[in-house]
């Protein structure tokens, strides 16, 4: 047995599926041992794309994703997925390859030191410099990202540690089997009575649910709990969401370009869980938010109780457990339900809303929202469904997210990055095999992956891509509109994007009117090949 067998063998204790890669230098054994232990490998066309896949693997399914790349340039390219989990605790593995370790620090090939680069974006990064020391590295990278608050991992592993001869007999193997995370934590019974009581009494108190909940699968446990209290519940922009179905509590998304109602400005009360202070809560600052509001935090990450900001009350524990926790409190107190200011809210929401509900059709060309109208029709509770760019992406989560926002639903995460979209659909696809895949992308976003769809094609991955053509980067174009500046630096050429899709072996379908949009994408669910297609639009979006 030699290090990259036993590499393959602590993967496939753990349930990883697949490993994304991109072959190069270091990689050989690691390669050669998974083909031959049948770990399935898929091969992308640039570094990004690997871990985009592992990132978004991840993040759609709580488990660890991992991808494997060469060493130098190979490794920083696949910073871009690493630094995505990280910003949104996701917990991926970034594996990559080097040069043989006696050479290393000397001027091997492809020389750097590609655990400190990868430390600051990391949970935790290893060097291993033995092939005996794969287990229990491998254990500790999972152990890291998986605990806590999630996050990205990495391991160097030079060619002589996975080419090097070990005797099996000798390996404590493995450490562990577990491969997900797994939040289940009570919170203290005195600070959930506190915080009930504090909800109970609040005029206006608004739940914000965060990326915290979904690792904790804790989306039924909220839903019960705001249909008893009736207190509204939002999620920031960018986070994993967990309301599965259309209720009345949920009043969409915070923190987007595009506006919300004044929720956050108006409660007194607000309930962070499992999410962060950012931008997206106004930082919790005093204006906006009103004087003296009280904060609540509940976090399964003891690190994230009083990150930017000291609650009032700061609860450690599982989401999904605490939510359970508070309705049993509400319910032994016979707490009144905030039946009025959900109203009140509502109300608010509604109008806000209002100006986009049936916006006025154009005679000369599409819009924004005659794509995300034609993917109402169609999107099921088994879609999983994708969103990659700025400008369509607003109209997406004005349009679709106003009343529930699915824990299969995904977009690039709190990195606010563009591109990963190509590479996600393929993730979920491999993650979810038996359900229809649905991507809606710009076109300056599909950009940086389409060459992805050769890679899809020919290994059997198929998904449906909404591409949103407005020939600019939109959301720039519209600020600079806005501005009355001139338009700089955001505007491209026509690109025929159905034939750059069937250049790569993909399908590519061209759109002329609104009416053709629903039934391409039925198409596409059908076909066996990945599908673009293409939607010319005119620049503009819900926040114009």
């Amino acid at each position: 047995m030699i290090g990259a067998d036993l590499l393959v063998r602590e993967l496939q204790a753990r349930g990883v599926p697949f490993v994304s890669v991109l072959c190069g230098n270091g990689l050989g054994a690691f390669l050669k041992a998974a083909a031959e232990a049948e770990l399935r490998l898929i091969d992308t066309r640039n570094e990004q794309a690997a871990s985009y896949i592992a990132d978004a693997y991840a993040r759609l399914t709580r488990r660890v994703g991992v991808c494997a790349v060469s060493s130098g340039v190979a490794h920083v390219n696949a910073f871009a997925g690493l630094l995505n989990a990280s910003y949104d605790g996701a917990p991926a593995l970034l594996i990559t390859g080097a040069s043989s370790s006696a050479n290393l620090g000397r001027g091997a090939f492809q020389d750097l030191d590609q655990v400190a680069l990868a430390q600051p974006l990391c949970k935790r990064a290893e060097l291993v410099t033995k092939p005996e020391r794969i287990p229990q590295a491998v254990h500790e990278a999972f152990a890291a990202a998986t605990s806590g608050r999630p996050g990205p991992v990495h391991l160097t592993i030079p060619a002589d540690v996975l080419s090097g001869e070990i005797d099996e007999a000798q390996i404590k193997s493995p450490f562990s089997t577990f491969g997900e995370v797994k939040n289940r934590a009570a919170g203290d019974a005195s600070l959930v009575r506190d915080a009930a009581k504090m909800l109970a009494d609040a005029k206006r108190p608004v739940i914000v649910a965060g990326s915290g909940v979904f690792y904790a699968e804790g989306g039924a446990a909220l839903e019960r709990f705001v249909k008893l209290s009736r207190i509204p519940v939002v999620t920031p922009i960018w986070d994993r969401g967990v309301v599965n179905r259309s209720i009345e509590e949920f009043l969409g998304v915070i923190g987007a370009a595009s506006g919300e109602p004044k929720l956050l400005e108006d409660a007194d009360l607000l309930l962070l869980a499992g999410a962060r202070v950012d931008y997206r809560v106004r930082y919790l600052d005093s204006p906006p938010l009103s004087e003296g509001i009280r904060v609540i935090r509940l976090d399964f990450d003891p690190g994230e109780l009083s990150q930017g900001f000291e609650p009032d009350v700061a609860i450690q524990g599982s989401a999904q457990t605490i939510f359970q926790q508070l309705e049993e409190e509400w319910r032994s107190n016979c707490y009144d339900s905030h039946e009025s200011w959900l109203s009140e809210a509502r109300k608010s929401h509604a109008d806000f809303h209002s100006r986009w509900a049936k916006p006025a059709p154009s005679a000369e060309s599409m819009t924004g929202a005659d794509i995300v109208n034609a993917i109402k029709t169609v999107i099921t509770d088994e879609t999983i469904f994708l969103i990659d760019g700025g400008n369509i992406g607003q109209w997406a989560h004005i349009v679709l997210c106003s009343d529930r926002y699915p824990s299969n639903w995904i977009t690039c995460g709190a990195s606010g990055v563009v591109g990963w979209g190509v590479p996600g659909a393929m993730a979920a696809r491999l993650a979810f095999p038996d359900k229809p895949v649905l991507l809606l992308s710009g076109d300056g976003a599909i950009a940086f992956g389409i060459p992805e769809f050769e890679s899809a094609a020919r290994q059997n991955i198929p998904f449906v891509t909404v591409l949103a053509d407005d020939q600019a980067w939109g959301i720039v174009v519209s600020g600079q509109l806005k501005s009355r500046g001139p338009i700089v630096a955001s505007k491209f050429s026509p690109v025929q994007f159905a034939k750059v899709a069937e250049g790569f072996g993909a399908r590519g379908v061209m759109i002329e009117k609104p009416e053709e949009i629903a039934p391409a994408i039925r198409e596409g669910f059908e076909s066996s090949k990945p599908t673009l297609i293409h939607v010319p639009i005119t620049v503009g979006g819900p926040a114009d």
